[in-house]
C-alpha cells in the first residue's frame, strides 16, 4: 500500500488479445506491464494519393487512415518477489519466464494450430488456411485502445538466478495499428479503430486553435 494514501492510482498499459471469432476477452493470456515505459514512440504515415508524376488533381486527396506505428520499451524484473519466496513461489522455481513466454506466445500460432495444419497436410488436402491469431489490442489509457499487429519483438535478459531463471528483461516491442483498410467496418477491430479516430477527432476540437495575428498576418494573401 502506497505511503500517501491520497495519491492517485497509477493506470498500467497492456495488452489483451480478444477471441477472433467471438471477440471475448481471453483474460489468461492478459498481459498488464509491470512498469509503464518512460516514453512510447509514434509515426504517422500519410497515405497520400498525390505525388510526383500523379495528376495535380488528386494532390489533396487521402487513400485512406495514415498508417500509425508504436515503439516501447518495457522492463520486467522479479527482485521484489525474489525477496518474498513464500508468497511468490511461482516465480522462485522460474523466475521471470512465464511472463516472457505470455509475450512471446503474442507472435507465434498454438501448437494445437501447428498440428491441425501438419494433419492437413497429411491428409492431401491442397489448401492450407492460414492461421488466424486473435485479436492484440494495446491499451495506453482510455483514450488510447488500440488494435495492433505486433511488427517488432526483441527481449534482452540481464539478470538470473542460480537455475539460470531470468529475474530481470528488457522487452522492446513494435507494433503496427490495425484500421479500418485492414480489418474492415464489420470487424470488432476496425470498430475500436473508428472509435479511436473519433475520440482523436473530439481531442483536436478542444485544442487551443490560433489567429493569424499571432502569425504576423492580417489575411491570407
Amino acid at each position: 500500500m502506497s505511503a500517501f494514501p491520497n495519491s492517485p492510482r497509477i493506470l498500467k498499459g497492456g495488452i489483451v488479445p480478444l477471441d477472433p471469432v467471438t471477440s471475448a476477452v481471453l483474460t489468461a493470456r492478459m498481459i498488464v506491464l509491470q512498469y509503464n515505459p518512460d516514453s512510447l514512440s509514434r509515426t504517422l504515415q500519410v497515405q497520400a494519393i498525390g505525388g510526383d508524376g500523379q495528376d495535380h488533381s488528386e494532390a489533396l486527396r487521402l487513400k485512406g487512415p495514415a498508417v500509425e506505428t508504436l515503439k516501447l520499451e518495457a522492463e520486467i524484473d522479479a527482485t521484489d518477489q525474489l525477496e518474498q519466496p513464500e508468497q511468490n513461489q511461482t516465480t522462485t522455481q522460474l523466475g521471470i519466464f512465464p511472463q516472457l513466454a505470455l509475450l512471446e506466445t503474442l507472435v507465434y500460432p498454438t501448437s494445437a494450430q501447428l498440428q491441425a495444419n501438419n494433419a492437413r497436410v497429411d491428409s492431401g488436402e491442397l489448401e492450407i488456411i492460414p492461421m488466424e491469431a486473435p485479436l492484440t489490442l494495446f491499451i495506453w489509457s482510455q483514450v488510447r485502445v488500440l488494435p495492433v499487429r505486433i511488427t517488432e519483438f526483441s527481449i534482452t535478459e540481464e539478470a538470473f538466478d542460480t537455475a539460470l531463471n531470468p529475474i530481470r528483461a528488457k522487452i522492446s516491442l513494435g507494433m503496427r495499428v490495425l484500421s479500418v483498410d485492414d480489418l474492415g467496418f464489420a470487424n470488432k477491430g476496425g470498430g475500436l479503430f473508428m472509435s479511436y479516430l473519433q475520440r482523436k477527432e473530439q481531442l483536436a476540437a478542444r485544442g487551443p486553435g490560433g489567429t493569424l495575428a499571432q502569425l504576423g498576418l492580417t489575411g491570407i494573401p
